[in-house]
């Protein structure tokens, strides 16, 4: 198991550095890495600084059950805690934890908050700052998620073929969606100030960006080379969490999700909205537009048609589509 020693207490720096090593030998994204570590940390503490490895399957039924019975926490929540459960037991532990039995919460699937298409471009047209205006238009033009739009790199545009290369979206895949040909002008200019920012950056010494499943390695200089920066770079420089080297990486997601929250309480829109809604509004308008659910699932990137079948319970035809007798 990449010959890395198990140590017995995740409050150990030691632990958690193999830990860490342990995700990065499997390529798990950073975001990943901190959630595992952050469930896995939980559930140590739960059992009152039990030694991991003296604890199995008992200990983990009983954390998920009392997740869900205590903490009230939602199916997607406890998912979480026993992903990082099992790879703690099963990858670095190379431990079977055998048939578990815990509580799992209700599943209470609601229909997603969508906006209409004046309500989407009043929230966009509200935000401030003309990057992450561009931001909130992709996700509604083209069905970004908050993370896939904050990735971007300048060669995922595609001029020639009217469309947006995501890689490494939800469950790792790779799709392609639509590039709205209202944004070429405003993506353009978005280039070329990048390259401007990126040249400055070379100059200064930090003008690599990091590069995913060792491609640093096989191309030495991809890392500084243009093609490869991110479409909507950070302000400011910052060091590697993983490396320790000063790079400029993309624009935090926090950045852009307050920008849109604001604007949404500045329309007035009296809706339970976030950042996500502009997404869930795309796959609205398409439907209403006649295109297809299969269609509609490739552009969002689904694995499960069941997904994008939620859409149709919020078209904008009332409920389940019949008419009010009033009307």
């Amino acid at each position: 198991m990449d010959d890395i020693p198990i140590l017995l207490n995740l409050d150990s720096k030691d632990l958690s550095d193999q830990l860490r090593q342990c995700m990065r030998s499997r390529r798990l994204l950073y975001s990943t890495e901190k959630t595992y570590l952050y469930w896995i940390q939980n559930f140590i503490r739960y059992h009152n600084r039990k030694k991991p490895s003296d604890m199995g399957c008992i200990e983990v039924d009983d954390y998920l059950s009392y997740l869900a019975t205590k903490r009230n926490v939602s199916p997607q929540t406890q998912s979480l805690a026993l992903n990082a459960l099992v790879f703690l037991y099963h990858r670095f532990y190379e431990k079977e934890l055998g048939e578990l039995t815990f509580t799992r919460p209700k599943f209470r699937k609601k229909p997603p908050v969508v906006f209409n298409h004046r309500e989407a471009m009043d929230v966009i047209n509200l935000i401030n700052n003309k990057t992450q205006a561009l931001m909130a238009k992709l996700m509604y033009g083209s069905g970004l998620r908050l993370m896939e739009v904050c990735r971007l790199r300048v060669k995922d545009i595609d001029f020639g073929m009217n469309e947006i290369m995501i890689r490494g979206g939800k469950g790792n895949r790779d799709r392609r969606t639509l590039l709205p040909l209202s944004l070429l002008t405003s993506l353009e200019v978005q280039i070329r100030e990048v390259k401007a920012l990126h040249n400055f950056d070379v100059e200064m010494g930090w003008g690599e960006v990091w590069l995913p499943n060792a491609l640093a390695t096989k191309y030495p200089k991809a890392a500084s080379s243009l093609i490869w920066a991110y479409l909507f770079p950070s302000s400011k420089p910052a060091a590697d969490p993983t490396t320790g080297e000063l790079r400029r990486h993309h624009l935090h997601k926090t950045v852009l999700q307050r920008s849109i929250k604001l604007a949404i309480r500045k329309s007035g829109i009296l809706k339970q909205a976030s950042s996500h809604t502009l997404r869930h509004s795309f796959a609205t308008r398409l439907l209403e537009n006649g295109y297809d659910l299969r269609t509609i699932q490739e552009l969002l990137g689904h694995s499960d048609i069941r997904t994008t079948e939620i859409y149709t319970h919020v078209l904008n035809k009332g409920g389940r589509g019949v008419n009010s007798p009033l009307d």
